[in-house]
């Protein structure tokens, strides 16, 4: 995790926070790697395995998602609100 404050003196619901959009970026930064990978590979076997590894980032990238939205109501709010 990025420690741009004292990491101990933060509360355990900002820790956890942390934990959850850090891996939700990751698994976003996935997702944008296994599309360069499907677009530029010429083999179909390999793009089927591909894709489904995509997906399943896909997957989890939702379920954290829901988790920062069940944790984080102002956030929560914003998903509800935006134009």
């Amino acid at each position: 995790m990025a420690e741009y404050e004292d990491w101990n003196k933060l509360t355990e619901g900002t820790k956890d926070l942390e934990r959850a959009r850090q891996s939700l970026v990751e698994e976003l930064q996935a997702i944008d790697w296994y599309q360069e990978r499907i677009d530029l590979t010429k083999d179909a076997s390999l793009k089927k395995v591909l894709e489904h590894n995509r997906d399943e980032e896909k997957e989890h990238a939702a379920m954290l998602m829901e988790w920062v939205r069940n944790n984080d109501p102002v956030q929560d709010k914003k998903f509800k609100e935006h134009d």
